[in-house]
């Protein structure tokens, strides 16, 4: 189960239910402050803080962020225009996960949680102080609302999410049940906990389904101040906020404002950072991290980097084909190109030798897929062995390995053999197919720091006769392109959580293939991948949650969908030296929003920036 991008302005994992199997009889039920998969939840249900935050953390200063391209949509429910950052931070959920139990959810908007043992539905009683910016109480009514919207209206991701959840039904002013469909699923519970809560009033007026530039107010704890589409948006905390001193935020959420200033380019956003312009940022660049800091604030120590360990799965990204596109229909050519890729050479070129390849798309967790399939993972893969390639039930899939020269000659000579198996061959310079049409590939990027790393492929491809087209666009023309899947390839991915499940629909599905906003950016559609996803989707256990994803890992990675990248297992992290947090971190990484101004660093360090 995934937390999807319009539940958190930090994109956080999370986790499902554990329940008993179903019982003879009347289903029995439970009520509880909070829901785990991974045995109890840490927190009991009078803990008074999250052991990472400080409790007495102080309240105020500014801070600034950096977002990369633009925007002119303040509604981030739909698929519809460029949402501004950070808009998570208006609303709250019925529940929520801390970054130290992800595996867990506590309740937030909800004051408890009721599942029955059979797992068909899920009731929530709201918390009687929960209340609107503008004072009216949180009611079921608009907790049906905004899941009936979501569901209809939302990211065409929610339809696959929600898919199992038939309706809402409103029990008393405070009190909601959500009614489930399909075999008994452990995580549904939780998923409903993830449904963002709308003010029906509100949304009724404004419209759900329309791109709009009117700012709007929740029940989370901060409300946009003022903003300039493309520019800015400023967000204040909110003195009046309801959910400031539950056991799940205190200690968080305590920055007084929040800006976000808009950058056309990762060079320049970089660049605006040395020079003070904006406080924190998370570095991806491996390049950047080890020779982009050298500046007089680091130097003087006004400027802070860390990296920090963490046990989150990490997904598999990488160079993900197009199956929408026939030229990649021969899965020998897919797997050709996968030979072609030097990582080896990459990493100690342009890594700096940080980074370990992907083999997996559940990499970093238990779910990936290791040596043989065991006697559950061959329950579930035999009744498929014909509609399967057959080495999916031999060794787990290892990415090839080169000699890291750049031009590894075994890798390339297997490459060839492939080629020749589908029917390419080499003829005045380009690969061709059977009809002696030249074979070239366009990736679609956003970001022009990859640019280099594709010109590298391109330039193993070459040798094979392909010839590698390289187009760069906004942020807006690669929103709208990716959503319409209109690519022949682009470097891109798929995260997991702690506990995968209905969000493996939107990733690969067939009836997710054609219906554009999808994740299922490699449009594959196979029926024995629709039957791995649903074996995930409705395990019992967690021992057989982790049979059903190694099994779906390996019809997935020797299907060769994508040529995989690679994965640290660490957030790097830089700032400057104005905030105060605690030596404690979080065991699935660093939660910015625990963080806080220290006034006398903040002010020393204006000081130290005016000299």
């Amino acid at each position: 189960m995934l937390r999807l991008k319009l539940l958190t302005p930090l994109l956080m994992l999370c986790a499902a239910f554990t329940a008993a199997l179903p019982l003879a009889g009347a289903a029995q039920t439970k009520k509880t402050h909070a829901l785990s998969l991974v045995g109890e939840p840490k927190y009991p249900a009078d803990f008074k803080h999250l052991d990472y935050v400080n409790p007495n953390a102080p309240k105020g200063g500014e801070i600034k962020l950096a977002s990369v391209g633009g925007f002119d949509n303040l509604n981030p429910f739909i698929p519809k225009g460029d949402e501004a950052p950070g808009l998570a931070f208006l609303y709250e959920t019925l529940m929520g996960s801390p970054m130290d139990d992800i595996s867990a959810e506590y309740g937030l908007i909800a004051e408890s949680v009721e599942v029955p043992d059979d797992l068909g539905w899920v009731a929530f009683d709201l918390r009687p102080q929960a209340k609107w910016a503008d004072g009216a109480p949180i009611t079921a009514e608009d907790v049906a609302y905004s899941f009936e919207r979501i569901k209809a209206e939302g990211e065409p991701m929610m339809q696959y999410y929600y898919a199992n959840v038939t309706r809402a039904e409103i029990l008393g002013p405070r009190k909601v049940k959500f009614h489930f469909t399909g075999p008994p699923n452990r995580e549904l519970p939780q998923i409903v906990g993830q449904l963002p809560v709308l003010q029906k009033s509100l949304w009724e007026k404004r419209g759900f389904d329309k791109v709009t530039l009117e700012p709007w107010a929740g029940s989370g704890p901060y409300r946009i101040k003022e903003f300039q589409a493309n520019r800015y948006i400023v967000y204040e905390l909110r003195s009046d906020w309801w959910a400031k001193d539950l056991p799940l935020n205190k200690g968080r959420y305590n920055f007084g404002s929040i800006r976000f200033d808009v950058y056309r380019d990762s060079t320049v956003t970089l660049e605006a950072f040395k020079s003070g312009q904006y406080d924190y940022r998370s570095e991806n660049i491996a390049r950047v991290w080890n020779t982009g800091y050298e500046f007089p604030a680091r130097a003087n120590g006004l400027v802070k980097l860390e990296e920090i360990p963490h046990h989150r799965p990490t997904g598999l990204s990488g160079f993900v084909f197009n199956l929408r596109r026939d030229k990649f229909q021969d899965v020998r050519l897919r797997e050709a190109l996968t030979f072609s890729y030097d990582f080896e050479w990459a990493n100690k070129t342009f890594f700096f030798g940080q980074y370990s390849r992907t083999n997996s798309y559940f990499e970093n967790s238990d779910f990936a897929a290791q040596g043989i399939p065991g006697a559950d993972e061959l329950k579930l893969l035999e009744p498929l062995r014909t509609q399967l390639p057959a080495r999916v039930f031999g060794p787990a899939f290892k990415s090839p390995e080169t000699d890291g020269s750049g031009a590894d000659r075994n890798a390339l000579r297997k490459a060839r053999e492939l080629l020749n198996q589908a029917g390419y061959a080499v003829k005045d310079g380009s690969l061709r197919d059977k009809n002696g049409k030249a074979f070239e590939i366009e990736i679609l990027l956003a970001d022009p720091s990859f640019e280099r790393i594709a010109a590298a492929w391109g330039q193993s491809l070459q040798r094979l006769g392909i010839k590698l087209n390289i187009r760069t666009v906004d942020s807006s023309q690669y929103v709208n392109r990716t959503r319409a899947f209109d690519y022949d390839m682009i470097f891109g991915g798929w995260p997991q959580s702690n506990s995968p499940g209905n969000e493996q629909r939107s990733f690969w599905s067939s009836a997710a293939a054609d219906n554009p906003s999808n994740r299922n950016y490699a449009g594959i559609k196979d029926a024995a991948i629709d039957k791995l996803v649903d074996a995930v989707i409705f395990a019992k256990s967690r021992e057989e949650l982790i049979a059903a994803t190694r099994a779906l890992d390996r019809a997935l990675t020797w299907g060769f969908y994508a040529v995989p990248g690679w994965t640290l297992r660490k957030d790097r992290i830089a700032y400057w030296d104005k905030f105060g947090k605690t030596d404690i971190v979080p065991k699935y990484g660093n939660e910015f929003m625990s963080w806080w101004v220290d006034p006398a660093k903040d002010a020393k360090l204006r000081e130290a920036m005016r000299r």
